[in-house]
Order: structure tokens, then sequence, then C-alpha cells
């Protein structure tokens, strides 16, 4: 081995300590990157397997009736390649010992075999039976309410009572996402998919020789747009809702969200972290430069080049690189494989393809190795253009004057210990102020990865000033409003408000956007729309409010006029005034007063659906009673959603904010604990020289330690304004259709960021302490200025 071998050999094991902490950081940054890169791909190929696999439509369409001599008409458009037909309705189950209503989604299958596009997948048990009542439930469903094959469910179809054998457990490329018409969020305890022989399920529905929904691919170069314009003039004598891509169907489309926000969070959490270890670096590597100075000068006065003194200290750099590179793999690995189960598990993948592929490991080495180099280049710099003939004369002492604190007199009040602390950070402002903000970032990202403060505060505006309701009853089909005083007449029932559900396409420009239009009772008090200030807002009789989202994707402003194409009845297409734009962190919708939606559609006063209030002791009763309703579709609970939503962001995103917290808790004890070091390895020889004129051994812990707090105190707050900026820009990268992430940040979130830092500042604290007192006097005393 070469010398310079020898010696870096050498500066590894003396700096051991440090190197592990380096390491640290470098892990977290480097687990974070290989976790997110490896389970976000994971689940991009388990789809796109699952989708090609198991043919997953590219269009789709549903109708009121059509018969089914329309398909060979539908088949033979240009750019159809296959088409499939079926039967889709509503349905009531009841499952024993659970006593909520449940509201199932029933999909044709060909009698006794799969379907050929969207096709099942089954996990336990087998396909129906041609001619048997038997059915395939989704498997979320059955999980949810333990069912297994064999069972039998209780099922109302078009009001009539029959029994279903649960042939087989599975799902369908067509429902990963599986979400409830209306809703926002799944209920697998509430909702369910089954799938059923299509001779029975047409005739139940009085559908035989007839279908209402139809799904196709497009042949090899066809335009989507040109087949559903023509698709669409083909069905609406039907009834036809308008035809949609893959992009707009529920399932894919929520799918996409998700895995956009995790994408977003994937990219913002590895550079945080890896630009606090690219930080940490350049101060160890310029400290580290700073303090062997005339070792850079002998090596070059013995013949060693600036490129073999450069090559020497990067070398270091790379070797303390791959110690965080190691655990940072096995660790990215580990976490990777163990989110992307839970996310498989969440979406319902039928298997998860999940593997650490070699341009992932070359990215996470290569984008880690750029940071510190990066980070490090000006110190590596430095110490190729130092002139051997300064480097062998020590750094000039630094300017010893009163410091500020002197000057304004109150130095009076400080011992002499803590003067010194002063003295020291004042000669030296800009190493200072590198630790601080060092520290500082250490808890800006602890307050980045903590999203509970947002989610909590979508739930009290979402779930407590928006939607106030205990049950929402949706009809099979819009009614007269006389419904409503029936609803006011059950027991318990203390108020009951109408409203109604319209599918549109919103147009503006060259935009368009399926969405729902509500209509909603004026003066309403267990449904409102809100402004920015959480304050309620009237519904406007004379225009619309928006989403504030929906009017950003629509590039629409209050004022402008928005085109409303009705997707039902008449489909009456409207030229609306944008009104106003309300605040909502889940889902975009549009709003209108409810008497003047029902004006525009020309339909008189009618209603699809309900919002009641009923007291606490009389809920379980009213639900059975409007779920033994004919008329009634479904009945939605408030607190169902809750619990729905809040299992939700615990199984996708704040998973992922936990670790990532845990990652970042990690980093911060590797950045204060350098910080100490450092200082150690710059003061050592001031500190011994203390103790031998006289100071006590808890004089000079102080000088050090003193040192420490005072910076760590300082660099909370700052860290505290990092960390509020960075949310920010989380928040802004965290927009999508399906939710929005407020930028929200509760004063237990800047403490537990500070006690964090804190406890990692008192441990390091603690560990160089101990350090220091093993401090060889008399050695530390032979170095030479």
């Amino acid at each position: 081995m070469k010398a310079l071998h020898w010696k870096l050999l050498r500066e590894l094991w003396r700096m051991r300590g440090q190197g592990l902490a380096i390491a640290v950081v470098i892990a977290g940054g480097v687990a974070t990157l290989l976790m997110s890169l490896t389970s976000l791909d994971s689940l991009h190929q388990s789809r796109e397997g699952f989708y090609r696999d198991y043919h997953f439509a590219e269009l789709f369409a549903g109708l009121k009736r059509a018969p089914q001599e329309l398909a060979t008409r539908i088949a033979a458009l240009d750019g159809v390649q296959t088409l499939e037909t079926r039967v889709i309705a509503a349905a009531t189950l009841m499952v024993p010992e659970f006593a909520d209503q449940i509201s199932a989604l029933l999909v044709s299958l060909p009698d006794g075999e799969n379907s050929e596009l969207n096709r099942l997948f089954i996990r336990q048990g087998r396909l129906p039976e041609a001619h048997r009542p038997e059915a395939v439930v989704s498997d979320a469903f059955a999980e949810a309410h333990g069912l297994q094959p064999g069972d039998r469910l209780a099922a109302v179809l078009n009001g009539r009572l029959q029994q279903l054998t649960i042939s087989g457990i599975g799902g369908s490329p067509e429902h990963i996402y599986q979400l409830k018409a209306g809703e926002i969020f799944p209920d697998n305890l509430r909702y369910g998919i089954l799938w059923l022989n299509r001779s029975q399920l047409a005739a139940a529905y009085d559908l035989d020789g007839a279908f209402n929904s139809l799904s196709l691919t497009l042949a090899r170069g066809a335009v989507a747009a040109e087949v559903i314009a023509a698709l669409d003039r083909l069905l609406e004598p039907y009834g036809g809702t308008g035809a949609i891509q893959r992009a707009d169907q529920q399932s894919h489309a929520y799918l996409e969200a998700e895995f956009e926000q995790l994408a977003t969070m994937a990219r913002i959490f590895p550079v945080i972290f890896l630009g606090v270890a690219a930080f940490l670096l350049n101060v160890v590597m310029a400290r580290l430069i700073a303090t062997q100075r005339e070792q850079i000068a002998i090596l070059k006065a013995f013949g060693y080049s600036n490129r073999a003194v450069g090559v020497h200290y990067g070398q270091l750099v790379l070797l303390l690189c791959a110690g965080g590179l190691l655990l940072g793999l096995i660790g990215g690995y580990l976490i990777g494989e163990a989110l992307a189960g839970i996310y498989a598990d969440y979406f319902r993948f039928p298997t998860l393809d999940y593997r650490l592929g070699g341009q992932v490991i070359v990215i996470a080495v290569l984008v880690t190795l750029a940071a510190a180099l990066a980070g490090t280049f000006g110190a590596l710099r430095r110490a190729m253009r130092l002139p051997p003939a300064e480097a062998m004369r020590p750094e000039p002492p630094g300017e010893y004057r009163p410091t500020v604190v002197e000057r304004l007199g109150l130095q009076q009040r400080l011992g002499q210990p803590s003067r010194m602390i002063l003295r020291h950070l004042e000669r030296r402002p800009f190493k200072a102020l590198l630790a601080v903000i060092g520290i500082a970032m250490t808890c800006a990202i602890l307050m980045v990865g903590n999203l509970y403060d947002a989610v909590d505060h979508i739930m009290n505006v979402q779930f407590g000033l928006a939607q106030r309701y205990d049950l929402a009853v949706t009809l099979h089909e819009p009614g007269p409003r006389r419904v409503l005083h029936e609803l006011e007449s059950l027991e318990g029932v203390t108020l009951v408000e109408g409203r109604r559900t319209v599918p549109v396409r919103l147009r503006h420009q060259h935009r368009s956007h399926r969405t729902a239009l509500f209509g909603l009772t004026p003066g309403a008090e267990l449904s409102r729309v809100l402004d920015t200030r959480q304050e309620p807002m009237v519904p406007p009789t004379a225009g619309l409010f928006l989403t504030d989202y929906l009017a950003e994707m629509l590039n629409l402003g209050p004022g402008d006029t928005v085109t409303v194409e009705s997707l039902i009845g008449r489909r009456q297409v409207l030229e609306l005034p944008v009104s106003g734009l309300v605040t909502e962190y889940v889902g975009v919708a549009a709003y209108m007063e409810l008497d003047a939606l029902n004006r525009a559609l020309g339909d008189g006063e009618v209603i699809d659906g309900a919002y009641l209030a009923v007291a606490a002791a009389n809920r379980e009763q009213v639900a059975a009673r409007l779920g033994e309703s004919p008329v009634v579709a479904g009945v939605a609970r408030r607190l169902a959603a809750m619990e729905s939503y809040q299992e939700t962001m615990d199984e996708t995103m704040l998973v992922f904010s936990f670790v990532s917290t845990l990652l970042a808790a990690s980093i911060a004890f590797g950045v204060v604990y350098n910080s100490a070091r450092i200082a150690l390895s710059e003061r050592g020889r001031e500190l011994a020289s203390l103790r031998v004129l006289g100071l006590t051994r808890d004089e000079t812990d102080y000088i050090l330690l003193g040192e420490l707090a005072l910076l760590t105190i300082l660099a909370i707050p700052l860290g505290w304004l990092i960390g509020t900026g960075l949310s920010w820009y989380l928040a802004l990268g965290m927009r999508s259709e399906l939710y929005r992430i407020p930028m929200v940040l509760e004063p237990s979130t800047f403490a537990f960021a500070a006690l964090v830092v804190a406890i990692s500042a008192v441990i390091s604290g603690l560990l160089v302490r101990r350090n220091l007192h093993r401090l060889d006097l008399v050695e530390a005393l032979k170095a030479h200025d």
C-alpha cells in the first residue's frame, strides 16, 4: 500500500465516531431514495402487469338500456378492437352479525366463464357455475367481513331478496381502488363488489337481451377522441352518459392520484436528506483540511502533486460515503419492500412485483456520490490549491477584541467561561453559522416529515365544518320533495336537507373535466360549502361555485363563464357564471342552489338524496328503516366516512411520513453529534491548556458543551423557519384531484422537532464529554503552533 493509503486508513480510524454519524446521515438519505424508487416502481410494475394480464379496457361507457343488437354496430366502428357488453346494477347486501346497510355493485360475467375484458383474478374458490345463484366477492369486502367461499349472503336485487353463495373471492383491474359512487374514500365494510352470471343478473333487473354498460379496447393507431364521439352518438338515444377513457375511469384515476402524491414525497424527501448529508460532509472536510495544513504542506514538499492530494481527500469522502451507502441500500430495500407490501395490499393487486433493480442501485449510488462530491468540492479545491510554503505556517490567530456583549457592558454579568464561548463564536462567525444551519436543517426535516397536523386539519374541516350530517341517503331515482317529509317523520330525525347530484362535464377553453354538480338546500346546516376562512357560503342561484382546485384545473375564476354539460336526462348544455370558489381538501365538485339547479335542468322540484341529523340513540334504528325502503339506494354514515379517510391516510401517506420521520430523527443525531465532535477536534488543545492553567473539569465541560447548547438554541428557531418553508413547498407539490394536503403546523410539531434536536444534543454532548475527559493533556500540549 502507498503511504497515502496508510494515512487514509489512519484518518478513518481516528474519526470513526464522526464517520459513523456521517454514515447514518447518508444512510438516511439513501434509504429514503431507495425505498421511494423501489416501492413506487414495484407498484407501477404490479399495476401494469395486472392491467396487461387481465385485459383492462381502454374505453368505458354507461347507459340506461340498449338492445344487444346494438353491440354489432358498436363493434363495427373504426378503431374498436375488442368489445364487451355487460349488465351492472346496484344492490343491498346483508351480512350476518353486521347491522349496517351494505351497498354493492353487481357486475355480470358470461355464464360460467370469465369475462374477456376486465377479467377476474381468483384468490380463493372459483368462478360462478352457470345457472347457479353464485357470486365472486371482492377481496377487500370479503376480508373486512371474514367471508370465505361457501358462505351465503342475502342480497336485495331490484327489490327482491335472494340468497347468494360465495363461489370465490377475487378482484379485477377495474376495481383496484374499490370506491362507492359518490364517495371519496373506500369503505370495505359497507361497500362490496359482486360478480354474477349475466343471465341471473339480467333477469333480476329486466335486462334480458339488453345491456347497460360496455367496455372496449382500441385498435392500433386509433384516435380515442374520435371513437368516443362516434360511440356517444350511438348511445345517446339509449340514455348514454358519455364514454370515458381509462384516464377518467374512477379506480385508475384515483390510483394515479395516489401514485402521483407518493411520487411527490419520493422526490422531495431524498433531496432534503441528501442535501443535509452533502452539507455535513462539506463542514467535516473543510475543518479536517484546515487542521491538516501542515500535513498537506509536507506531502507537497515531498513531491505529491496537487492532484494526488485532492484525490487523497476525495477518497476519504468516498470511503465515508461507502458505509452510508451500504447501510442505506440494505435499509432502503427492506423498508421499501415493507412499504410496497402495505401499498399492494391496500390497492388490492393480485401479486407484488417487488425487486431491487441494478438501475435503481446505480441511481442511488450516483446521486449520493454526486451530492457528496458536490458538497465537498470547495474543501477539496482548497487542499489542492494550498501552497506548501503558506501551509507550513499555522493559520494566523484570530483578532482578540471585546465581543458585542462586552462592548455593551454586559460582561460583568457573565463568568469567564461564558465570555470565552461568546468570543470563540464571534471570532469565527462563518463556522458558527454553518453549524447553526446544519442543526437547523435537521429540525426542518423533522417538521417536513410530520403530516399528522395536516391530516387532522382536513378531518376537522371536511367532517366537522363542511359535512355535519349523521346519515346521507341516496335514492334509486330522483323523486319529489315530499320524500323529505317522510324522512322527517322518522323517530329521532331532527333535521333533513334535500340535495341533488348531477354528473356533468365542465368545459372552459380547451380544458374539460367530468365531475358532479351538487344542488344544495339554501341555508344548509348539514352540508355546507366553505370559503378560505372556513366560513359557510350560500350556494348561488344564478351561477355556481367551484372547488378552488377544480377552478385552477379549468383556468377559471369568479366572473368567468363555464359550459356545463349534463350527462343524464335531456343532456342540457348550460352557460353559467362562476359565482365564487370554495375551499375543499377532498375531491373536486361544483355547487348550485337546489331550486336553481332544478330550474336549469327543467326537471321540477326533485331530489335524489338527503342529509339527516339523527339523535345518537336512534341512528341504528333509522339506518335500518332506510335500508329496508325500496326507494333508498344507499345510506352513508359520516362517522364511517371519517374512519375510511383516516384508514386511507394511515395506509398510504402517513406510513411514508412515519418512516421518513424515523430517518429524519437518525439524521438529526448524526448532524448534532458531528457538530460536537468537530468542536472538540478544533478546541482540544485549547481546552487541555485551560485545564493545565487551573480550570476545573466542569468548567472546560461548560465551555465546550455550552457552545454546543448555544448553537442548538440558535438553530431551533431557524429550523422552524426553514421547516415552515419546506412544508409549504411539500404541500404545494402534493395537490391532486383526490385530495390536497394543506400546510398546517401545530405547536406540537414545532415542539417535537425541537425536542428531538435537543435530545440529540444532550446525547451527543454526553458522548463528546466522555472523549474530553479522556483527553491526554500532555500529548495535547506537545502540538506546536
